[in-house]
């Protein structure tokens, strides 16, 4: 893995270096609370000050406006965008190694697979006694599945995908793909790089033309028992506990997490960086826009109780006849 120094960072960046060794090695990019002494991480949000003045990282980047005390920072005009460069320095993105063959010859194939033709193997590739890879299938370089998992048609895992054992993952669906990061620099929306990937549970089962985003950094995951019904959206970083349920057409923001037992009916959309508690129901077609405790049953849009909701609905579908009422001039 590359490393830079402090100075490195700030020359390249245009900015200026505070309570910070020049020479201060920096390997890694991280976020606030998992950076350590060779890290760098950012602050673009005020709301995240108090974070940032307690996280380990050797350095962080922040704009011209932001009071870190005796934080080693690296003051930059667009500290987002700056993250979005130290991924690509520090974390860049190996080429795929591509075989003349099906499956590359360092993959390694466990006992009973069957791997049908037109389906591809990447390098260092392992796979489990017994999985079932059909037609048409592409697993990337350096993913790891388990025993007895079987992808349909058309499924892609990109790069340093993990899979549980007894994974099934359906026609056409995507594993690992880019997450939605981009940051406005200028007029233009500049890509934030995408070097994480994903992990799948035990006993997980993947429905059609699912999307799961790889991490910008760390894992998506995607806990053991889960099933995910066809048309599913998964953003980066996003957490899902054991044995949750996820319906048709709903979507998830990134870094949000879910714990056990969650359901989210159909067309259900969920806002990024909130927490749902274990064993919480949110009913079709509603939009989550804050953290949810455990055990609560939501509906609506946008979300809340679902008892709440359903008055609120028979009072609106009263609201008609009031108004005739009153042009009227008769008594409500």
């Amino acid at each position: 893995m590359p490393t830079i120094t402090a100075q490195d960072l700030a020359e390249r960046l245009g900015g200026s270096l505070e309570h910070c060794p020049p020479d201060r090695p920096i390997s890694e990019v991280k976020p606030l609370e998992e950076a350590g002494a060779g890290s760098v991480s950012f602050l673009a949000n005020p709301k995240y000050a108090a974070k940032a003045k307690e996280s380990a990282a050797g350095l962080i980047f922040v704009d011209a406006t932001a009071d870190m005390g005796e934080h080693p920072v690296l003051r930059v005009k667009h500290p987002y965008w700056a993250f979005a460069q130290a991924i690509g320095w520090l974390h860049p993105e190996p080429a795929p190694e591509w075989s003349d063959r099906p499956v590359h010859p360092t993959a390694m194939i466990g006992a009973g697979c069957r791997i049908a033709p037109g389906a591809t193997i990447g390098a260092r590739t392992v796979l489990g006694k017994g999985c079932v890879v059909h037609p048409g299938v592409h697993v990337g370089d350096d993913c790891v599945l388990g025993e007895g998992c079987e992808l349909f048609s058309g499924a892609v895992l990109y790069r340093r995908t993990r899979l549980g054992n007894r994974v099934a993952i359906h026609a056409n669906s995507v594993v690992g793909s880019d997450g939605y990061g981009y940051v406005l620099v200028e007029g233009r929306h500049a890509k934030i790089p995408q070097v994480g990937w994903v992990e799948v549970g035990d006993d997980v089962e993947i429905g059609a033309c699912v999307c799961i985003d790889r991490g910008v950094l760390g894992p998506t995951r995607i806990g053991l028992g889960t099933k995910i019904d066809n048309q599913v959206q998964v953003g980066h970083n996003v957490q899902v506990g054991n044995h949750c349920l996820l319906v048709s057409q709903t979507g998830i923001s990134g870094s949000t997490k879910l714990g056990d037992y969650v359901t989210l009916a159909g067309k259900v959309g969920v806002v990024g960086h909130i927490e749902i508690g274990s064993r919480s129901v949110v009913g079709g077609n509603s939009v989550v826009a804050k953290s949810l405790p455990e055990g609560s049953f939501v509906t609506g849009f946008p979300a809340r109780p679902h008892k709440e909701w359903t008055e609120a609905q028979a009072a609106l579908n009263r609201l008609p006849r009031l108004m005739k009422q009153l042009r009227k001039g008769g008594a409500l």
